[in-house]
């Protein structure tokens, strides 16, 4: 039994519990984030310890609904349990929340006004990884992100009381930016799930089609075709950068973090020659506190400002 079967079986449909205390609910979302491999920490040590509980409850739902389409038996009972999580959210915001995360995460959403659009839409995504598993355009791609990633940075604004529409733009080019970040370091992973988010008019531009998968990734004309990928996701991180400034002053490390670390991964699959097939890369705990440690250095010794950036196909 996997991790997360464990929590299926103890908070899943078909289970039976006890609704537990706000402060209970809390501390399963804290236990379960804390758990939880990721590039970079969802609650570093510069983020005030008020907002830990909420970074954790957002990160927790983020997380199972994750873990709903990714671990389940077939694309069917995936979208299944996702239309049960999706029941669960319209409970929690209508009338009454007994899942940990449901409970924890209706306090957050009262306390920050958060609405349920972008909470609704990741699961949208979610459901789209159970039926679309390739893309003809960049296009296309970029339209799965408008509900696989951008939606995350919209929340991580509603908990800095900074939402505004200016702040929107830039985090959604940041948030996507990271979406594309991950899909090309976890290549083999998602090809092994049956995913392919490589669009195929990339393909094509370099002489390959989706078909040629997994026999050409050692080929030369497929890591240009990486090294282009890489070259997008770039142009939207370094163009979403100016979303640091937008966020207040004890928040602002962690947010240029979420920023850097995405192109520390950009840079590693660059250091890597751009073959992710052969090893996936990732950033050793040293880079990760040298990132830390620099974010601070910038914004809080120097006063670095985060300039507007211009974007150029990357946003088309």
């Amino acid at each position: 039994m996997t991790p997360f079967q464990y929590q299926l079986a103890n908070f899943g449909p078909k289970a039976s519990w006890q609704t537990p205390s706000t402060s209970d609910a809390y501390a399963y979302c804290q236990d379960l984030t804390a758990a939880t491999y990721e590039n970079f920490s969802v609650i570093s040590w510069f983020l005030p310890t008020e907002l830990h509980p909420h970074f954790a409850a957002i990160y927790s739902y983020c997380r199972w609904a994750d873990n709903l389409a990714d671990e389940a038996a077939s694309d069917a009972e995936g979208l299944t349990l996702l239309a049960w999580w999706e029941e669960q959210l319209e409970s929690c915001f209508q009338q009454d929340a007994h899942h940990p995360v449901f409970v924890a995460l209706k306090r957050t959403i009262h306390e920050f006004k958060i609405p349920i659009t972008p909470l609704r839409n990741l699961l949208i995504a979610f459901r789209q990884d159970q039926t679309k598993k390739r893309y003809a355009t960049y296009r296309e791609l970029l339209a799965y992100c408008r509900n696989s990633a951008d939606p995350v940075g919209r929340l991580v604004l509603y908990l800095g009381r900074c939402y505004s529409p200016e702040a929107v733009v830039y985090s959604d080019r940041v948030s996507t930016g990271l979406q594309l970040a991950n899909f090309w370091q976890d290549l083999r992973r998602d090809y092994d799930m049956g995913r392919v988010y490589i669009p195929a008019e990339d393909f094509q531009q370099f002489g390959l089609s989706i078909e040629d998968m997994p026999h050409c990734t050692q080929e030369e004309s497929f890591r240009e075709l990486i090294k282009y990928e890489v070259r997008r996701a770039q142009q939207l991180l370094d163009a979403g950068e100016p979303i640091v400034d937008y966020f207040p002053s004890k928040l602002k490390v962690d947010i240029a973090l979420f920023v850097r670390g995405g192109q520390t991964i950009l840079q590693q699959i660059r250091h890597q020659n751009h073959d992710t097939w052969q090893r996936r890369p990732k950033v050793s705990k040293r880079a990760k506190m040298g990132l830390l440690m620099k974010a601070w250095w910038e914004i809080h010794v120097r006063g670095k400002k985060f300039g507007i950036e211009v974007i150029d196909e990357a946003s088309a």
